[in-house]
């Protein structure tokens, strides 16, 4: 997340448009892939710095906006989320190993 601080807003594609049509899935073809325009859903930024945050709670509610509507979108859970470089620099939502 720490590649998206001071950002104005922060888009996420949440689909593909071919020919003015929303299309469940990418054509096959190159040619009509390269035709496809992305649906975007917008969402404010933020100017903090979440550099080495380890709690979900103390992260800037925009920060958490975001992922939270990433996993809406793919279908499956973030478990973590990196906050630096570090190990310790990231915020555990769930053990992956755990079910």
């Amino acid at each position: 997340m720490t590649k998206l601080d001071g950002l104005d807003e922060v888009k996420l594609c949440t689909g593909y448009t071919l020919d003015g049509k929303p299309v469940d899935i990418l054509p096959r073809g190159a040619s009509e892939v390269a035709r496809c325009e992305p649906v975007y859903e917008t969402f404010g930024g933020w100017k903090e710095s979440t550099i080495g945050i380890t709690q979900w709670d103390n992260l800037p509610e925009n920060v958490r906006k975001y992922p939270s509507r990433v996993q809406e979108v793919a279908g499956v859970p973030i478990d973590m989320v990196s906050t630096g470089p570090d190990r310790d620099e990231t915020i555990l939502l769930r053990h992956p190993f755990k079910v």
